[in-house]
């Protein structure tokens, strides 16, 4: 009978080389793995987050417009320096006025309300809105729990509101930053947003046109407004 010769590694196994390399791809393959799932992770939250602030700047963008829309010829506040009332206050970063609240945030009656700009922790701008009930309404002696602001939009990077009225030829005036007369309201107010990159929003900017006309609020007519076209649809968007 013939001797079989048989190779040495035939009944050696695998060599430490090729266990170590094997365990090595594996690994390799294992963090590939990881890695994708974290980044669908990732990608999913991030979309959640992108959703969860558009949904938000557009409920805050409605409010707004809401509100702003329906303000009221209605004075808040005594100038002793002029002798005039306050039916409207104007400028870059801030604007108060009367209009009445919605019916789920209010016990009814007309409220003084603000919107206001202010700087935020960082670089970054916050838009707040407050209201307090006209009826007793007095300045002087507000708290800032009696004002209890809220914060409607946060991660600003840069922004500004403008208003617009006619002029004396009954033409839409200029957008200018600072209303000068308190006595009346504009008839548009615009506001501007340059929105921080981490906001992972843009905010588109918004053209209000009020529902009264302001150039009939001066306080010789009794703060009675008069309807009025809707400016939007006479050349207020030049």
């Amino acid at each position: 009978m013939k001797n079989l010769h048989i190779h040495p590694r035939a009944n050696s196994g695998f060599t430490l080389l090729e266990t170590v390399l094997a365990i090595v791809l594996l690994a390799v393959l294992i963090g590939a793995g990881y890695s994708g799932l974290r980044a669908a992770a990732k990608a999913m939250a991030s979309g959640e987050v992108s959703v969860e602030r558009t949904n938000r700047l557009r409920v805050s963008q409605e409010f707004m417009r809401h509100q702003i829309s329906r303000i009221l010829p209605l004075p808040y506040d005594h100038d002793d320096s002029t002798g005039e009332n306050k039916i409207f206050e104007g400028t870059r970063d801030m604007m108060r006025f009367v209009a009445p609240m919605p019916g789920y945030l209010s016990h009814g009656g007309a409220y003084v309300q603000t919107i206001e700009l202010k700087r935020a922790a960082g670089n970054t701008l916050q838009l707040y809105f407050s209201n307090v009930i006209l009826t007793g309404y007095d300045a002087k002696k507000l708290t800032l729990s009696d004002l209890d602001p809220q914060v409607l939009i946060d991660q600003v990077k840069s922004g500004r509101f403008e208003y617009r009225t006619y002029n004396d030829q009954g033409e839409l005036g200029d957008w200018t930053d600072r209303w000068e007369d308190p006595g009346k309201t504009p008839v548009m107010v615009r506001i501007h947003l340059e929105m921080a990159r981490e906001a992972l929003v843009a905010w588109p900017d918004m053209q209000i046109a009020l529902v009264m006309d302001g150039a009939s609020t001066q306080q010789r007519n009794g703060f009675i407004a008069t309807p009025r076209g809707n400016p939007l649809n006479n050349g207020a968007a030049r």
